[in-house]
């Protein structure tokens, strides 16, 4: 690790680190409240995938469809519209939005084929994104002068990286440029992650071998064609599966670096209390190693 020890971190004149995790633990309200210190630089990864490698496809999905609309077209035509993304670190929605979800059409769903072929567009952004931050890590210094930086990750990161091969690409890029921290979260995070997006389902990526494992089974379980699925019902299908599929690939990463419990972080006052936690942390794997 880049910080061996919680002395050489707490000594850091520069203290860079990359947060991974199931969405919806705090990555980015951490990243946000560090950022807000002054220091920090913040670089998402979700942000990066939007504007920089999928921004193209946004804007020429939502130009589609307002290209079926007569008085919409007629402006696009003759250049007196434009269309485009009002991506955010807070709100993301366009991505999602693109993802989109697979079946009924009528329900607003993608024929599987083009769901399949835009996950395979987020694979490709996300993994360009996650090896940009090494970029990124220097172009804080260089232009801004942040001392420190602060990566924070999407939950589908696990769905690329292979935490067991010594020779990965992303993670060893990761790793050789930032303390991977693994925000681990609880039972009882799991089960309140799973009741809000039941509440309000949104779209996700996979690997192809898991979605198509998971389309099979929920097509057989409910004996219906690709057709006849409710969008939202299929993603509510999947979620719970996607948080057991990619918990232990998460634990695998965190060999890469350290853990800490989401809940250690909930009640984060300041810089101060943020680097006193991930010292801690650092301990904790050399006691346990």
């Amino acid at each position: 690790m880049i910080y061996p020890t919680a002395e050489s971190w707490r000594a850091a004149p520069q203290k860079r680190v990359l947060f991974f995790g199931m969405s919806g633990l705090g990555k980015t309200h951490i990243a946000s409240l560090l950022r807000s210190a002054g220091d920090w630089f913040h670089y998402s990864v979700d942000y990066r995938i939007g504007t920089r490698y999928m921004g193209e496809y946004i804007a020429d999905n939502a130009k589609r469809e307002a290209m079926k609309v007569p008085f919409l077209r007629a402006l696009l035509m003759s250049d007196s519209i434009y269309i485009g993304s009002n991506i955010t670190f807070e709100n993301l929605g366009a991505v999602s939005s693109y993802l989109g979800k697979p079946g009924s059409a009528a329900a607003g769903g993608l024929s599987m084929n083009a769901y399949a072929a835009r996950q395979e567009q987020f694979r490709r952004a996300e993994i360009a994104a996650l090896l940009d931050t090494p970029y990124f890590i220097e172009r804080a210094r260089a232009l801004y002068d942040y001392p420190h930086f602060i990566c924070d990750t999407g939950g589908s990161i696990c769905e690329w990286a292979d935490p067991d091969n010594p020779q990965d690409e992303i993670l060893k890029t990761l790793s050789a440029n930032t303390l991977m921290i693994w925000l681990k979260g609880s039972p009882a995070h799991t089960q309140e992650l799973i009741r809000r997006f039941d509440k309000a389902p949104k779209p996700m990526a996979y690997q192809p071998a898991f979605l198509a494992r998971v389309w099979s089974d929920y097509l057989n379980e409910n004996n219906c064609k690709e057709g006849d699925v409710d969008p939202d019902s299929f993603i509510r299908y999947t979620y719970a599966k996607a948080l057991a599929h990619r918990q232990p690939r998460y634990e695998a990463m965190a060999r890469w670096g350290v853990t800490i419990e989401a809940s250690n972080l909930a009640n984060l006052r300041d810089e101060r209390d943020f680097d006193e936690v991930v010292a801690a942390a650092i301990t904790a794997r050399n006691t346990a190693s």
